[in-house]
């Protein structure tokens, strides 16, 4: 649904041609499912996608919004093949960012060198080096960069993440997070190329391999295509769904700014889960399949996933959503834990009731958005770290400070970029 920024930051009256505008760049799902917030709170002045139909499909959807509500904005979105056209435009405030793993820190850091403000889709990047690439960009640009960690707008997850952060179940001693497998190497067969697709600028950065619908599908499609499970252009649900649930993990135990100092492979190099994250202060993150995060600590335990919620405090079940035969909502099992834990906490984190509000919000007041470009990137290097003690079935040891390997390959940082392309 779309969303309604405060007052304070524009006015209901605010004329069409002083709202903020905004290019959208990759028209999938996901930029999809948000196109109707930004037609709403923005001007989006250009849609570009390497193929035909979605590109046009997005217009379409803009200028008929216009057409209705003519007091938010005016027809005449523009298509796009190529994001660099997007960029050149000097009338684009903004850009989203909702390509394939395998663009997003070339493009973001394009736009922010471009003057742009981003918000970009998780993961931040194909590899550890992008990450601190776009650390960097954002620095020197002073750009506004959310990611979009969505998770991190979700009361539930932020008050198990206050639970943590204010002891309410004591010392932590371990986590498990769930989520799928790493990435696996590009095996496909050859189809005929979908009309209207500009194969070769899809492929980008990442190798130009043979075309299959699975990466692409032909036209406005209704899945998620399975470039995130090729190793060439993804991470696997390990960065995908896992950096959304890492994300969290980092939040819980105050690790934005830092981040895990060890990454080791399961027992074995075939299983898709079972590899460990350790912490500096001796808590270790344990992959396993699933879907959800679980904190354990010596006076509790914390479980939390999308709808999902489960407060154990000194042998004590004090809140329990998991499923609707548990009766009661979430969202009051959510309350009913922060009203008798957390009245009077001392941590209070960051509160976003809509990550794409929080984004617009501090473009107007340039200040750091609740996933900014440290939270997200270094999210982003969880996950790479951990499909790498995967692909490569060793440990590694990272410092989140420096932010180098102290042990293992520095090829394992990067990719071999296709010219013109690099990061």
């Amino acid at each position: 649904m779309p969303f309604i920024l405060p007052s304070h930051i524009w006015a209901a009256e605010t004329k069409p041609n002083s709202r903020p505008t905004i290019g959208v760049i990759g028209m999938g799902i996901r930029a999809r499912q948000l196109l109707d917030s930004f037609l709403y709170d923005t001007q989006v002045l250009a849609i570009c996608d390497v193929d035909t139909t979605r590109r046009e499909d997005g217009k379409r959807r803009a200028d008929e919004f216009y057409a209705k509500n003519p007091e938010k904005g005016s027809v005449g979105c523009k298509t796009y093949n190529d994001f660099r056209d997007v960029l050149a435009r000097k009338d684009i405030d903004m850009v989203y960012i909702g390509t394939p793993d395998h663009w997003h820190s070339f493009q973001a850091i394009s736009a922010l060198r471009a003057g742009k403000d981003v918000y970009c889709e998780k993961p931040l990047s194909h590899n550890i080096h992008e990450s601190l690439a776009l650390i960097k960009a954002v620095d020197e640009t002073g750009r506004v960069f959310q990611t979009g960690a969505q998770q991190r707008s979700d009361k539930t997850f932020r008050v198990a993440c206050e639970l943590v952060r204010n002891g309410c179940i004591g010392k932590i001693e371990r986590v498990e997070c769930a989520f799928g497998g790493p990435a696996q190497p590009y095996m496909l067969n050859e189809e005929p190329m979908e009309p209207g697709l500009d194969w070769d600028l899809w492929c980008g950065p990442g190798p130009k391999v043979a075309y299959n619908s699975a990466l692409s599908p032909r036209g406005v499609h209704t899945h998620f295509p399975r470039w995130r499970g090729v190793r060439e252009f993804g991470g696997g649900s390990v960065a995908d769904l896992g950096a959304h649930h890492l994300d969290i993990v980092q939040w819980a135990l105050d690790m934005d700014a830092s981040g895990p100092v060890e990454a080791r492979p399961s027992e074995s190099a075939k299983a898709g889960s079972g590899g460990i994250l350790v912490y500096a202060n001796g808590v270790s993150v344990t992959h396993i399949p699933g879907f959800s995060i679980s904190f354990y600590g010596n006076e509790g335990t914390i479980d939390v996933s999308r709808g999902i919620f489960r407060f154990e405090h000194k042998g004590k079940e004090i809140a329990k959503f998991m499923k609707r035969e548990d009766g009661s909502s979430c969202e009051a099992q959510v309350l009913k834990a922060e009203r008798e834990f957390l009245k009077d906490a001392k941590v209070k984190l960051y509160v976003s009731k809509s990550h794409l509000a929080d984004f617009l919000a501090c473009v107007v007041t340039r200040q750091k958005p609740i996933s900014n470009v440290q939270i997200g990137a270094r999210s982003a290097i969880c996950c790479h770290l951990l499909n790498q003690a995967y692909y490569n079935n060793t440990r590694l040891r990272w410092d989140p400070i420096a932010l180098k390997l102290t042990e293992g390959d520095e090829k394992w940082l990067t990719r071999d970029y296709r010219a013109p392309w690099s990061v």
